[in-house]
């Protein structure tokens, strides 16, 4: 008996420890490679400079090329590229939206610092003192480096992951199911947007257009969540755990952005909720709902599909337990006078 538990000891230990192996590499090296992978942005300026942009920066960006600032400024506005490289006879110049991601916005200042010469910017922290720096779209003033935004959209992934596991193993039937889910969705989005529009003021987006997005992501969760267990009971709640979240956090991009991953990690992150919710949230808080569509029919697929898995899959672990027969009475047996 001692030797079995040493043996099932050793082997806990084992599985851990193969568990943290995998998990390390999986949060750590998209974190230490984060460069431009086919990033899209603007150029405008002379033919050669697209050369010499991707002569310096081999396969970084994907360019498009515009004819001045104003057609850059409208392709960044939805969401069509993540910023410009304008080139004049005067030197360079940069167009970001730091709302898309303020390392994005960075990474864009440092290639065209090549390219031209100019005054230093008068952005703080935005330029690299070699090349003017004007942002498009930038982040709330609340929120100067969207380090906010990240960290606020977190704990919306883990209280809806961990309402999907609640629904499914303490309430039973169907359709409780589906009202609890729908119930924490709605609640969960006006909260959440009631928290990072008007408390924190993190959020400078309409309240309830926000409250739509937080909304549809409580929802693809944990339905998700549920769905997976009603279908194949407690091993569909380790699936979506390291699936949605373990995996869908790692992959998600939302510290910086997709195109910033190695690939195609950086795209497999937004199959998931937590990359697709990361996005749909930066569109229709900063952008006017540009960029969000993918995101959208993304989320909306694991909150349709989820709410199907609940109503044909099972009843869950907790059940009416059946009232047992009463047992007949014991006859009486006549005793003799």
């Amino acid at each position: 008996m001692r030797r079995n538990a040493l043996t099932l000891g050793v082997l806990i230990a084992s599985a851990v420890v193969v568990g943290q192996a995998l998990l390390i590499p999986l949060f750590a090296a998209p974190a230490a490679n984060l460069e431009p992978r086919d990033l899209p942005i603007a150029v405008a300026g002379p033919p050669q400079v697209v050369a010499q942009l991707e002569a310096a920066h081999p396969g970084a960006f994907e360019v498009t090329t515009v004819a001045d600032a104003v057609a850059a400024d409208s392709r960044i506005k939805d969401r069509d590229v993540y910023g410009a490289i304008l080139v004049t006879a005067t030197g360079s110049e940069v167009h970001v939206a730091s709302a898309a991601g303020p390392t994005v916005a960075q990474l864009l200042t440092q290639a065209a610092a090549g390219l031209g010469q100019a005054p230093p910017t008068d952005s703080p922290g935005m330029g690299s003192g070699i090349v003017p720096v004007r942002d498009v779209v930038p982040v709330d003033p609340d929120d100067p480096r969207g380090a906010g935004f990240v960290a606020g959209f977190l704990p919306l992934a883990i209280t809806s992951l961990l309402a999907g596991v609640l629904v499914y193993l303490f309430v039973p039937r169907r359709a409780a199911r589906l009202t609890a889910l729908a119930t924490f969705a709605a609640l969960a989005g006006l909260a959440g947007a009631g928290i990072l529009v008007g408390w924190l003021g993190i959020l400078s987006g309409d309240y309830f257009a926000v409250a739509g997005v937080l909304a549809l992501f409580a929802l693809a969760m944990a339905g998700a969540m549920t769905g997976l267990a009603a279908l194949i009971g407690r091993g569909g709640l380790a699936l979506g755990a390291v699936v949605m979240f373990l995996v869908g956090n790692a992959l998600s991009g939302i510290a910086a952005a997709p195109q910033l991953l190695p690939q195609p990690w950086g795209e497999v992150g937004q199959w998931l909720p937590i990359g697709a919710g990361g996005t749909l949230l930066r569109s229709v808080a900063y952008f006017g709902g540009s960029g969000g569509g993918f995101a959208v029919t993304v989320l909306s697929a694991y909150a349709i599909v989820g709410l199907l898995l609940v109503l044909i899959g099972r009843n869950g672990l907790v059940k009416k337990t059946r009232e047992a027969p009463a047992a007949p009475a014991p006859e009486l047996v006549g005793v003799p006078s």
